[in-house]
């Protein structure tokens, strides 16, 4: 298989060095939707993993986790959602399965709540004002710097109550973490210095407890028992929850933008409208994926696409594909802010569905809302350049020159 002149290997960053390999996921949807992936010298841990492309194989993974475990499907020593085995699998929320899942969620959904992500509307939406009113027409900007990074590290650090003085560093700790290998040693060290500062800011929060969601669930107690979570639990949902949130989003709001200036016919659309709706929010996060793929580990022998898959091995399931499914999707390279249907996978889906959604749509739907009411169009003024990473994957930099609204 490694000689056959379509394959990518997956396990590369620098395979999505230029985006998401679309073509190759086109041939694998088409001709081997579930493939096994040999390891190369890029591979972690020297084991291969299933590649599953198609839509309806990958709700079957995502919805049943009894079978595709997102610990370590009770075999081996690592497990996760990565590929790279991860000795915390097991004890992170994005790593765990049932009941231990079910009571890290219950916990941090008392923080979390619909509620208390809309109080954080006014903010983000004088936030955003301010950002879309600094730009001048004939300005060139980075976008990503300029306008996409801005809301959702905002929003996070005030879902989290990070001091203002903490946040460009913590950014850069995240931004260089991703851009290296995710089994180097660089990115580990990243990842070490988030973990110390999330474990300061628990010391923080449950001493002297502030308004904001990561203090709700630093003191939420279980109904059943009134137990809290423990430090390890808070400092690994910080490690998680301040890169997720600032990453994915950012990459959405880029690679939304990227879309428009690809498709002006829909951002003269969108500008047309009293505000930005829900469709066009669901269309920027299916047609950007951010974050693209999945592992789980069989628990047991079992069958996916006429596959054998064996106790304890690799599946990884790229969402970013079945967003592209054709056999789900009319006309899924289209980029239609109009669509209906949609039900995409950018969110996930079962029981490990995305714990910020509400978030990222709240942030995509004000700072969308805000650019296409300025009567602005923005076009290339160089070449977008994307991050090397094969689990998150988006846009560094977009380099954009503000104009008129023809």
């Amino acid at each position: 298989m490694l000689a056959n002149k379509k394959y990518r290997d997956l396990s590369d960053n620098n395979t999505f060095a230029g985006g998401f390999p679309h073509e190759y996921f086109i041939w694998l949807r088409k001709e081997n939707p579930v493939f096994w992936h040999e390891a190369t010298d890029k591979t972690p841990d020297g084991e291969g993993f299933w590649v599953v492309s198609r839509y309806k194989d990958i709700i079957k993974i995502a919805t049943n986790p009894e079978v595709f475990s997102s610990d370590r499907g009770g075999i081996r020593e690592g497990g996760g959602t990565a590929i790279k085995d991860e000795a915390t699998a097991g004890k992170v929320l994005n790593q765990t399965d049932a009941p231990h899942h079910r009571r890290l969620r219950t916990l941090v959904n008392k923080g979390f709540t619909v509620k208390a992500v809309q109080k954080l509307h006014h903010a983000l939406n004088t936030i955003a004002e301010n950002l879309v009113n600094s730009l001048e027409i004939g300005q060139s900007i980075d976008f990503v710097q300029k306008i996409s990074q801005e809301i959702p590290t905002q929003a996070i650090c005030l879902v989290l109550g990070v001091p203002t003085k903490d946040r460009l560093q913590l950014c850069d700790w995240v931004n260089k973490g991703i851009e290296t290998q995710s089994e180097s040693i660089i990115a580990s060290e990243y990842a070490n210095k988030i973990r110390k500062y999330g474990q300061k800011l628990v010391q923080m929060k449950r001493e002297m407890p502030t308004d904001d969601i990561f203090s709700s669930i630093t003191h939420a107690k279980l109904d059943e028992d009134g137990t809290t979570l423990s430090d390890y639990e808070l400092r690994s949902f910080f490690s998680l929850l301040f890169p997720a949130g600032v990453e994915t989003t950012t990459r959405s709001v880029s690679g939304g933008m990227l879309a428009f200036i690809q498709n002006p016919r829909q951002w003269n659309l969108a500008c047309a409208q009293s505000g930005f709706t829900k469709s066009m929010v669901e269309e920027i996060v299916r047609w950007t994926t951010p974050s693209c793929y999945k592992r789980r580990t069989a628990s047991c022998d079992t069958e996916i696409g006429g596959k054998l898959v064996q106790a304890g091995q690799k599946i990884t399931f790229w969402e970013m594909s079945a967003n592209r499914d054709e056999r789900q999707f009319d006309k899924p390279f289209i980029f239609d802010i109009f669509r209906d249907p949609n039900k995409h996978l950018g969110f996930g889906a079962g029981s490990h569905f995305c714990l910020g959604a509400s978030l990222a749509r709240l942030e995509l739907k004000i700072i969308f809302e805000k650019l296409t009411s300025r009567k602005i169009r923005f076009t290339l003024d160089g070449e977008p350049e994307w991050v090397p990473n094969n689990r998150l994957v988006g846009l560094k930099t977009l380099p954009v020159k503000v104009e008129a609204a023809k």
